[in-house]
């Protein structure tokens, strides 16, 4: 190419090089100035000039052609001045073309290597999604009736990994509500609270209605839960999404919320969900009451007290109870205590005027023992909740505030063991417990009637045993009778209870081992356990295994709580050593409960030699040592305070320094008992996350290490 053609090229009305000039911004700027020449510098070749700008060359074929046409480059003098200050307005802003970086995490070989564990896992289970089901194909509802029947045979964690796994992963299926609903209510069913509340979360991704039985069923988890606490953090959140919304509740929902509130808080918040279970016009059952006594229970000082006054409440409503509110009666007065003596006479014997008023007549509280239906109408009812109220949580100031009677003024006496009643008019005596009570006195009060108490009777005493409060309650026959007024018969956890609270060692206690075949009751192995128990506690060994006949006629085969009972009793080292060679011929091991029962009486003793031969047996049966057994031992092995062996002969501490040197052994090699987490049987995870959790607790050991 020749000078004439080059110019050729920069001339007429579409010069052609004017979009080669375009692309290179030297040669850009050069152009608007309206150079007057072109000069050539033959020194400086052309690409040298355009290796120095930032913008490169188009690869096209075109533009190799254009640029291999200019043999050099084209420049003005004054075309230094402008590249110079595009240079200096890019300084520094060279590495934004290299790095988009801003933050920095420390890592470590472990952690990369749980990301890449992580990442694997994920695409495990992208390529499981996309695997094609090859199967028959199933419909949601197919999947609702086999998670029904997993979870009512007690397989949640198989409910589960069919629901996760086949139905949404393989199949790939749009499940329905009910398909949560089944689910939830088996975590329910066993506490599992976070799984619950996690497949709630999942139904509402998915944009489905919950219904007010899966409502139901998660206030239900969170009082099953172990751990009350957050249990109860989670309904009271719960219950304020569902205000918030303007969710109206049905009877089973309270009930379940009333369910959380008396197994996860107190009496009070129980009252709280009562009255708006009144306020929002549903008809209070047996049921609701049944929960109410549930929370009474949970007072260990006042709870039997508690419990009476809500079965009072509830038969001057009108309502029919049944046999659970009894058992839970039973179980008050087992686990409870009465209170102030004074306010609980003030409001059990003696009530007041609201109390009266409110009762209904004898003629409608007849016909209402034969309807199993709740209360009357709303006006009537709150009334009923709000006397009870302020009858449950009146102070002992306002009890006992108000004009005394010549009956009332008289103290009771801290040392009666029952109640006072008036056996002429100027004497006061005293009623002893069931199994002191003088024949030539007989007063039965049976706080459960609605009528009136005996005027004879005074106040109560001291009321400190299960025995004294089921006195109060009738007795054993009393308390039966009650129950066949409303047509009611025991069954078999009746009996268990009854056998708790009766007096030990008297007829009564005797006579409940035909109380099964009188009300055509089968005696299972929990009841004659209970009877075991309370023989060897009183130290009646062998009283305790008269009965093992006895199971054996009616065909019940022992269990490890019938040996631990008959563990109870022995209280020497040969009874003891017998009771384990009699397990051994049983073909039985020993669990650690009925260690630890040894080894309270030999350290009640002091028998150091009786210790060790426990420990023998238990390091030879392999049993797995827990933190009562540990904890029993190291008190076992410390000296006394006060011990000094140069000052005197210690018989009894004599042979310490052998069982502190064996024991110091017998830890070495004996196996700890590990407790089992309550939702570790009910979590499914693909073999990968197993093989993941393993790998990260080997690498988390060793760099502990």
């Amino acid at each position: 190419m020749d000078f004439v053609r080059l110019t050729r090229l920069f001339s007429g009305p579409s010069p052609t090089g004017l979009s080669v000039f375009q692309r290179f911004p030297p040669l850009a700027a050069w152009w608007a100035e309206g150079g007057q020449g072109l000069a050539l510098r033959s020194a400086r070749p052309l690409w040298v000039d355009l290796s120095r700008s930032p913008c490169q060359l188009p690869r096209g074929p075109g533009s190799q052609r254009n640029t291999s046409s200019l043999p050099s480059d084209l420049s003005q003098p004054g075309s230094a001045v402008p590249r110079e200050e595009e240079e200096e307005e890019s300084f520094g802003t060279l590495s934004d073309r290299y790095s988009s970086r801003r933050i920095f995490h420390k890592s470590s070989a472990q952690l990369y290597n749980l990301r890449l564990r992580e990442q694997n896992v994920e695409q495990e289970e992208e390529e499981l999604e996309r695997k094609p089901w090859r199967g028959r194909r199933n419909t949601p509802h197919w999947y609702f009736f086999q998670c029904k029947r997993l979870v009512k045979e007690g397989k949640l964690a198989e409910a589960l990994d069919l629901f996760e796994r086949q139905m949404l992963k393989e199949e790939q299926l749009q499940p329905l509500e009910c398909n949560y609903t089944v689910l939830i209510g088996g975590c329910g069913r066993a506490g599992y609270l976070k799984k619950a509340f996690r497949l709630y979360n999942d139904m509402k991704k998915r944009d489905l209605e919950p219904s007010d039985a899966t409502y139901t069923a998660l206030f239900n988890v969170c009082a099953e839960s172990p751990w009350k606490d957050s249990a109860l953090q989670s309904a009271l959140k719960l219950q304020q999404q569902l205000r918030t919304q303007n969710f109206q509740l049905n009877l089973k929902t309270y009930h379940a919320l009333l369910k959380v509130a008396a197994k996860c808080s107190d009496l009070r918040m129980c009252l709280d969900v009562f009255k708006e279970i009144v306020h929002k016009g549903h008809v209070v059952t047996e049921e609701t009451f049944s929960f109410l006594l549930m929370g009474c229970i949970q007072d260990k000082k006042t709870g039997f007290r508690y419990a009476l006054q809500v079965w009072r409440q509830m038969l001057s409503m009108g309502i029919k109870p049944d046999r659970h509110g009894y058992n839970l009666l039973l179980g008050a007065a087992r686990d409870c205590g009465l209170g102030d003596p004074e306010v609980a006479s003030r409001l059990l014997l003696r009530p007041t005027e609201e109390t009266v008023l409110l009762q209904p007549p004898a003629g409608r509280q007849l016909t209402r023992k034969r309807v199993p239906s709740g209360a009357g109408d709303g006006v009537s009812t709150r009334r009923h909740v709000e006397a009870l109220e302020r009858q449950l949580f009146l102070e002992s100031s306002q009890a006992l505030v108000g004009p005394l009677g010549p009956q009332e003024a008289r103290e009771p006496s801290q040392a009666q063991p029952e109640v006072e009643i008036k056996a002429e008019p100027e004497h006061t005596a005293v009623l002893a417990p069931a199994a002191l009570k003088p024949p030539s006195l007989e007063l039965e009060v049976n706080l459960l009637a609605l009528g009136a108490v005996s005027p004879t009777v005074v106040s109560f005493g001291t009321v400190a045993s299960p025995a004294d409060r089921l006195a109060l309650m009738g007795g054993l026959e009393g308390f039966l009778g009650n129950m066949a007024e409303y047509g009611l018969q025991p069954d078999i956890k009746t009996l268990t209870l009854l056998a708790e609270v009766v007096e030990p060692g008297s007829p009564a206690e005797s006579s409940l081992l035909t109380f099964p075949d009188r009300y055509q009751v089968e005696a299972d192995v929990t009841f004659f356990n209970t009877l075991m128990r309370k023989k060897s506690k009183l130290g009646d060994l062998e009283g305790a295994k008269a009965l093992l006949p006895v199971l054996a006629k009616k065909g019940i085969i022992p269990d490890l709580r019938t040996f631990c009972n008959l563990a109870i009793g022995c209280r020497s080292p040969k009874d003891g050593l017998q009771l384990l060679a009699d397990m051994k011929k049983s073909h039985m091991t020993p669990n650690t409960h009925i260690y630890s029962t040894l080894i309270n009486a030999a350290l009640k003793k002091l028998d150091y030699a009786y210790l060790i031969d426990i420990l023998k047996d238990m390091r030879q049966n392999r049993v797995p040592v827990n933190e009562v057994v540990i904890r029993q031992l190291e008190f076992a092995a410390q000296y006394p305070p006060t011990f000094d062996r140069y000052q005197g002969k210690n018989t009894y501490l004599e042979k310490i320094d052998g069982f502190r040197a064996y024991y110091k052994q017998w830890l070495k090699v004996m196996p700890a008992e590990e407790t089992p987490h309550p939702w570790q049987k009910f979590r499914t995870q693909p073999k990968g996350d197993q093989d993941m959790a393993r790998d990260a607790s080997t690498d988390g050991g060793l760099a502990g290490r």
